[in-house]
């Protein structure tokens, strides 16, 4: 399974979690959405939804990722859906600035307690 703890680059995604999914644990896979279990979660339940194309964030997003954002916006409430249905809740969370470790738009859903 891909590892976060000695990746040093700026874009996890674009650099090891696309190019490489078969090294996740899957969720969700589309030509525009990947959605997988983070590698180091924060919560009991913690999945990672992200655009196959890179945009930098959500306040970067521009019209010409609209059809990317309907895609991820999509597959975030269905996944959030299941989530909240076998577990009884969820919250979705992207961050943002300084707060994003990755700079690539990535949506955080998540249930249970914090690790």
């Amino acid at each position: 399974m891909a590892d976060e703890t000695f990746y040093t680059g700026s874009d996890f995604y674009c650099d090891v979690a696309i190019p490489d999914p078969g090294a996740l644990d899957v969720v969700h896979e589309g030509r525009r959405v990947l959605a997988f279990h983070h590698t180091r979660p924060f919560w009991d339940v913690h999945i990672v939804v992200i655009p196959t194309r890179h945009i930098a964030s959500l306040t970067t997003a521009g019209p010409e990722d609209e059809a990317d954002l309907r895609a991820l916006l999509s597959a975030v409430q269905q996944i959030a859906r299941d989530v909240e249905r076998e577990h009884g809740a969820a919250a979705v969370l992207t961050n943002l600035g300084a707060y994003q470790d990755s700079k690539h738009l990535h949506v955080h859903v998540h249930s249970g307690a914090r690790r």
